[in-house]
Order: C-alpha cells, then sequence, then structure tokens
C-alpha cells in the first residue's frame, strides 16, 4: 500500500482495527490516569517519606517537565526509530520506572523515578493517536478517535476516585505497581498487535541527521516552561527570581526553537505545520480545551474537599458520573463526526461548556448538597465529549500521512500544556481573589454593627448549651463567624475563577469557523 491510497483505506496490517485500537488505549488509559491518581496521593507520599507537603509537589513537577519534553518530538523519534519500537519502548520505560517508584526510598528517589515515568508516559499518548490515524480510513476516524478520548478523557474523572480508596486503603506505593501488570499486558499485546505501515517505514530513510540543537532548545524551552507553570503560585511568580529566571529561560529559548526549527529540512518538530490554519486553530482549541478540562477538575473536588469536608474519595465521586456521561456520548459523538461538519459539533460542545460553567457560577454555594454538585460535573462532561473527537478529527485534516506522528505530538502538548496552564490559572485566581473578596467583605464588618452582635450571640448561645463555658463561647463564637467569612471570601473566588473558564470556553465559538470544512472525516476547501 502506498503512502497515497493510506487516506482511504488505512493500514491494520492483517489484524481487526478496534483490536489494534483497544491494544494502544490500554497503556494511554494506564498512563492518564496514574497522573491523576498521583495528585491525590501526595499527602500520603509527604507523611511517608517525611517531607512537607510543598517538597512532595515536585513529585508531580519532575513528571510533567519530562512528560512535556518528550511530546512534541515523539513524532520525530517515531519516524526516525519505527513507530512500534519507540511505542514498545515507552510502555517498558513506563512500566519498569513506575515499579521502581513504588519501591523508592526516598524523596530524591522518587523525583529521579518520576522523571523516567515522565520520559515514558510523553510518547503513549502521540504514538496511539497517530497509530489510529494510520490505521482507520478518515471517514472511521471519530469512532476511533472516541475511543482514545475515553483514556485522556475519562481517565482524570475517575483518577481521584481510584486514588482516594488505594492511598486509604492500602498504601501510596500502590498508586504506581498497579500499572506493572498493565503494562506487561500491553507489551504482549503490543508486540502481536502493532505493525508500522509502510510510510512511516518509508519515512524513516527521509528523517536525516539528529537535530541536536534542535533537541536541547525544545527540552530546556518546555522544561522550564513547566516549572513556571506548576511552581508559579507556591513561588508567587515573578517576584520570585528562580521563576522569573526560568520564565527568560523559557521565553528566550522557546523563540530561538521555533526560529531554528522554521529553518531545519528535518526538524524535530515540524513547525510549518501551523501554517495550515485549521491546524493552527484546532491546536489552539485543544489548549482552551486541556484549561477548561483541567481547571474545572481541579476546582470543584479542591471546592468540596476544603470547604466542605467531603473525602478524597468523596470528592472523586462527584467526578465519576461525569465520566459515565463521557463515555455514553463518545460513541455518538464519532458518528456524528463521521458523517457531519466537525465545525458545528466544536462550536455545540464550546457553547455547552460555557453554559454549563454559566450556571455553576450561579449555583455553587456552600450548602450546595451532592446530587446537584453531581449533576453540574455531568452536564460540563457532556460538553468536553462534544470537543475532543471533532478537534482530533479537524487537526488531522488536509496533513499528508507521514506527517501523522508529527500531528499527534504537537496536540498532545497542546492538551498538556492547557492543563498545566489551566490547573496554574484556577489556583492563582482562587488565591488572589480570596484575598481580595476577604479584604473587601472585612471592610464591610462593623464591630458595632447589630447584625454582626446577633450573630455572635446566637453562635455563643448555642456553644453555651453544648457544654462550653460562657467565656469559651464567646471566644469561639468570634472563631466561628471569622470562618464564614473566610468561606465566604473562598466561595467569590472560586465563582470568579469559573466565569474566567466559561469566557475562555466561548470565546471559541467563533474562532470554530476559521477551520476549513472537515465533514464524513474528509478535508474541504471550502
Amino acid at each position: 500500500m502506498s503512502a497515497a491510497d493510506a487516506p482511504e483505506q488505512g493500514f491494520t496490517g492483517g489484524h481487526d482495527p478496534w483490536a489494534v485500537a483497544m491494544t494502544v488505549t490500554l497503556a494511554t488509559f494506564m498512563e492518564v490516569l496514574d497522573t491523576s491518581i498521583a495528585n491525590v496521593a501526595l499527602p500520603h507520599m509527604a507523611g511517608s517519606l517525611s517531607v512537607s507537603q510543598d517538597e512532595s509537589t515536585w513529585v508531580l513537577t519532575s513528571y510533567l517537565v519530562s512528560n512535556a519534553i518528550v511530546l512534541p518530538v515523539s513524532g520525530w523519534f517515531a519516524s526516525r526509530f519505527g513507530r512500534k519500537r519507540f511505542y514498545m519502548t515507552c510502555v517498558a520505560i513506563f512500566t519498569a520506572s513506575s515499579f521502581l517508584c513504588g519501591i523508592a526510598p526516598s524523596l530524591g528517589a522518587l523525583i529521579f523515578f518520576r522523571v523516567l515515568q515522565g520520559l515514558g508516559g510523553g510518547g503513549l499518548g502521540p504514538s496511539e493517536q497517530a497509530i489510529l490515524a494510520d490505521t482507520f480510513p478518515p471517514q472511521k476516524r471519530g469512532m476511533a478517535f472516541a475511543v482514545y478520548a475515553m483514556a485522556v478523557v475519562v481517565a482524570p474523572a475517575i483518577g481521584p476516585t481510584l486514588g482516594g480508596y488505594i492511598t486509604d486503603r492500602f498504601n501510596w506505593r500502590w498508586v504506581f505497581f498497579i500499572n506493572v501488570p498493565v503494562g506487561i499486558v500491553s507489551l504482549l499485546l503490543s508486540r502481536r498487535m502493532i505493525v508500522d505501515p509502510p510510510w512511516v517505514t518509508a519515512a524513516r530513510r527521509r528523517v536525516g541527521r539528529i537535530d541536536y540543537p534542535g533537541l536541547a532548545l525544545v527540552a530546556l524551552g518546555l522544561g522550564a516552561l513547566e516549572v513556571v507553570l506548576d511552581r508559579g503560585q507556591e513561588d508567587e511568580w515573578f517576584a520570585s527570581a528562580t521563576i522569573t529566571a526560568f520564565a527568560v529561560v523559557a521565553a528566550v529559548t522557546l523563540v530561538t526553537f521555533a526560529a531554528w526549527e522554521w529553518r531545519q529540512e528535518h526538524p524535530v518538530v515540524d513547525v510549518r505545520l501551523f501554517t495550515n490554519r485549521s491546524f493552527a486553530a484546532a491546536n489552539f482549541m485543544m489548549v482552551v480545551l486541556g484549561i477548561a478540562l483541567f481547571g474545572s477538575t481541579v476546582l470543584l473536588p479542591q471546592y468540596l474537599q476544603v470547604w466542605m469536608g467531603y473525602t478524597a474519595q468523596q470528592a472523586g465521586m462527584v467526578l465519576s458520573p461525569g465520566g459515565v456521561v463521557v463515555i455514553l456520548l463518545l460513541p455518538v459523538v464519532g458518528r456524528l463526526v463521521s458523517r457531519h461538519d466537525a465545525r458545528w459539533l466544536i462550536a455545540f460542545g464550546f457553547i455547552v461548556i460555557s453554559l454549563s460553567m454559566f450556571h455553576m457560577v450561579k449555583t455553587l454555594y456552600p450548602g450546595i448538597d451532592f446530587r446537584t454538585a453531581v449533576e453540574l460535573r455531568m452536564w460540563q462532561a457532556a460538553g468536553l465529549a462534544f470537543l475532543f473527537v471533532p478537534i482530533n478529527t479537524v487537526v488531522y485534516a488536509g496533513v499528508p500521512p507521514e506527517k501523522n506522528n508529527a500531528v499527534s505530538g504537537i496536540v498532545n502538548l497542546s492538551r498538556n500544556l492547557g492543563g498545566s496552564i489551566g490547573i496554574a490559572l484556577v489556583t492563582t485566581l482562587i488565591a488572589r481573589r480570596a484575598q481580595f473578596h476577604q479584604a473587601n467583605l472585612a471592610a464591610h464588618l462593623d464591630a458595632g454593627s447589630g447584625a454582626l452582635l446577633a450573630r455572635l450571640a446566637g453562635v455563643a448561645r448555642a456553644l453555651e448549651r453544648a457544654g462550653t463555658s460562657s467565656v469559651d463561647a464567646t471566644r469561639q463564637a468570634y472563631a466561628v463567624v471569622y470562618r464564614q467569612l473566610l468561606q465566604q471570601a473562598q466561595t467569590l473566588a472560586y465563582l470568579d475563577a469559573l466565569f474566567v473558564l466559561a469566557c475562555f470556553t466561548a470565546a471559541m465559538v467563533p474562532l470554530v469557523f476559521l477551520t476549513r470544512r472537515v465533514e464524513g472525516g474528509r478535508f474541504s476547501a471550502h
């Protein structure tokens, strides 16, 4: 089969295409799930390894940095060494390093093994997406990408629940040990089911020499950027000399990298793909999708745990029904993408997720019940289901099949960067706006206010009836009212963060129509 035949027929290597799809989805699901589970287990890691909570966050930062470095260059590695070989190497590295993370005796060792784990995990998603793009013809890619979406959209939803269960019932080390059997099964299946198509094999002969300057620049630039996004809020952003230095390094090296790669005959990252208007717009929409997905996934459980007393597992249960909604809708969206203009589906998805967040701004309050919280998340999930598959369909439209490896690496980087930006944006907004609202609310509290004095007296009487002495009851009443003030300030800050996310997603609706029409998986110039 020639490269020219590839877009119309796909390449299965003699295997059932859905068996290939499920094989490659297994490892990607494992990798994305591991990331969200590790977030929940951080306090347990800190206690077990006798380090502070702040130090333990390097377990996440180290993984994100190495993961971000591999994502954009994964297409080049797959083309140079063979996609099957590269994919299986990534699975092996991820599996082995997961075991090493589980037996790590110290924080330093755990961080080192997490760097290795990130290097292996970074190549899984792009490789799977490229394999699916080559295995299925364009008119069937929608359903194939729906399977992939189950890994990268559903896993973050169920991760907190599973992570809470594992860490509460067993030990944080099992967060990593559970990857080992899954990784071994994935390796065995991949060896049997995956075959590189002829155009991927032919591309190995055209890769050219290793672009060492390009590799060094992208590694340094993305690594520094990830540190800025992950550690910025904790270190007071540009008030910190370290964060400022990393930001300057990221800006200079990434601009230099883009200029360098533009002139290379065999670039490590094909930046010239961004001259394709649909490709550039689709990647920008994927960044915003990452912001909305990860930002909202952090925001709601955090509010429920900090201000409503939910456990990690209970907060995870709020997200899980949303994952079910995504699972049910993705096959429907996959069929729609194969028959209708993907742009209308993307616009509908952004409208739904934006309206759901505007609705949450009007609904979220400290006394919210479990059912309402679940319903709010389900509406968000419905919008997410209409975004991931159509955007991935648009990003491949009009791109030659021999560049599928490069496309998958870049679009996965866009989603991950969006996730890092979303988490940084939400945590910063909540911290800064909570201070603003606290000062504003406190300024309106008059020490002689009848309403305030009545509230303090009421709380004190309730405490006295519970057996507290009158002196202690008065002191504790002030503490109760102060906590209520903090809770109200924090709630207003969360609503501000939700409003910003809603505005981001709403702004994407007109951008959708800057892309070219893609109907039935096929690109149209009209």
